[in-house]
């Protein structure tokens, strides 16, 4: 599975447990770290962890085991690390304050790709 096709499993997947406004942002021109950053919204700590845990178990599914998993304690800013895909789930409140979209944008070819969630 490329990047791109991860990308889409993760938005997908996202989709399935009615996550809030997903975006996803290409990020291959900016970072070697990752080639795509995802963030989307949850409505509770509980559907914050519900949206991780159903990434999760689809990258896994899929051949894509999560490096890593940051946040889950506290449930109001999840970070799971799929290698090719970083995706950021957050509560609302903490998603306006960090406003990654903005500070992961800037870039002359930044693709940035709003999608009904």
């Amino acid at each position: 599975m490329n990047s791109e096709e991860l990308s889409d499993l993760v938005v997908e997947a996202l989709q399935d447990i009615k996550a809030l406004d997903i975006v996803r942002l290409d990020v291959r021109d900016m970072t070697t770290v990752t080639d795509w950053m995802i963030v989307a919204s949850g409505t509770s700590g509980r559907h914050v962890k519900a949206l991780v845990d159903n990434v999760a178990e689809k990258a896994k599914a899929a051949g894509n085991r999560p490096t890593g998993i940051e946040g889950e304690s506290g449930c109001e800013w999840v970070l799971l690390d799929l290698q090719d895909a970083l995706v950021h789930v957050m509560l609302p409140k903490v998603r306006e304050f960090y406003n990654l979209e903005k500070l992961w944008s800037i870039a002359p070819s930044g693709d940035a790709v709003a999608t009904d969630g």
